[in-house]
């Protein structure tokens, strides 16, 4: 799963969109259906963190861009991930 969310685009230049279901640090759980990577402004492999973009159905950012820890994913694509 963390091989397929580093990759930011296809071969033709398109950002990947997938979904994502996540656990932030206060508990609440947050669903996207449709989201891109994306940077932030610390040490994303040192802090355990991945960037993620909320996009609507065109690919047009919406919304403000979540840190996601590695450890409180628990969709992606629709699949569950097991640690």
């Amino acid at each position: 799963m963390l091989r397929e969310f580093d990759i930011k685009e296809t071969p033709d230049g398109n950002q990947v969109v997938f979904s994502i279901k996540f656990v932030k640090n206060d508990g609440e759980i947050v669903f996207v259906p449709a989201a891109v990577a994306c940077g932030l402004t610390c040490n994303l492999k040192k802090n355990r963190l991945r960037g993620v973009m909320p996009v609507d159905e065109k690919g047009n950012r919406v919304g403000h861009p979540y840190p996601v820890s590695i450890d409180g994913i628990l969709e992606w694509n629709g699949k569950k991930i097991i640690l």
